[in-house]
């Protein structure tokens, strides 16, 4: 069983990403780690994206593709997977299918958790981080006891630049410029399901665990 989670950076995905993979004995396929793991190792796939990122290319599809087929051939994947950062475009979405048809598979299904713009930024550029240590606040769901300041070792807050609501603001549009034809091409094929993601975390794992039974 072969999912594809979707979702704008905020909307809690990686969360219930690794929820659910726990819950149905999934394995969580995430494209952003699948890259790490590649330059740590200095794999020959990862050498050739480092020579991209070094000359400040995008790394081609291609590459990309070649470490997705790399990761799903693995045992651990034998009963299928939940994809999380891949595809991103119609064309990858393409390639994939025609990966696992050769391997007598295919998607399933295509929960896209959907939260409004405004929440996002809410959410995101409420972030604080402790310049000592690292520890994370946020404004409205974790603010610190006295402004500006860490709870655990008196050391200042400060804003990272990724979240700054300017910051945000570009991030979420991208994604949304970027995955709105994904979104579509999902949707043509009958398997997109949109799910609510301003409600508490646990209502959303609940839906989606609910939507995912329907096809196993």
């Amino acid at each position: 069983m072969y999912l594809v989670l979707l979702g704008p950076p905020g909307a809690g995905k990686g969360t219930q990403a690794q929820v659910v993979s726990k819950e149905l004995n999934l394995v969580h396929v995430s494209s952003g780690d699948i890259f790490r793991e590649n330059l740590k190792n200095m794999t020959e796939l990862g050498k050739v994206a480092q020579g991209y990122m070094e000359r400040g290319e995008l790394v081609p599809d291609e590459v990309t593709i070649a470490m997705i087929r790399d990761r799903l051939s693995r045992p651990d994947c034998a009963q299928g997977a939940l994809l999380d950062g891949f595809p991103r475009t119609p064309a990858q979405a393409e390639e994939l299918d025609r990966m696992l048809a050769e391997l007598g598979d295919r998607v399933v299904l295509v929960p896209y958790i959907s939260v409004p713009s405004q929440i996002l930024v809410e959410r995101l550029s409420g972030r604080w981080t402790c310049r000592a240590q690292g520890h994370i606040y946020h404004q409205m769901y974790n603010p610190p006891k006295q402004a500006g300041v860490c709870d655990l070792d008196g050391s200042e807050l400060y804003q990272r630049e990724d979240d700054k609501p300017e910051t945000v603001k570009r991030r979420i549009e991208v994604y949304l410029e970027q995955t709105s034809p994904l979104i579509e091409y999902y949707r043509g094929k009958g398997l997109l399901v949109e799910l609510d993601g301003t409600q508490p975390i646990e209502d959303v794992t609940e839906t989606l665990l609910v939507e995912i039974r329907k096809v196993m």
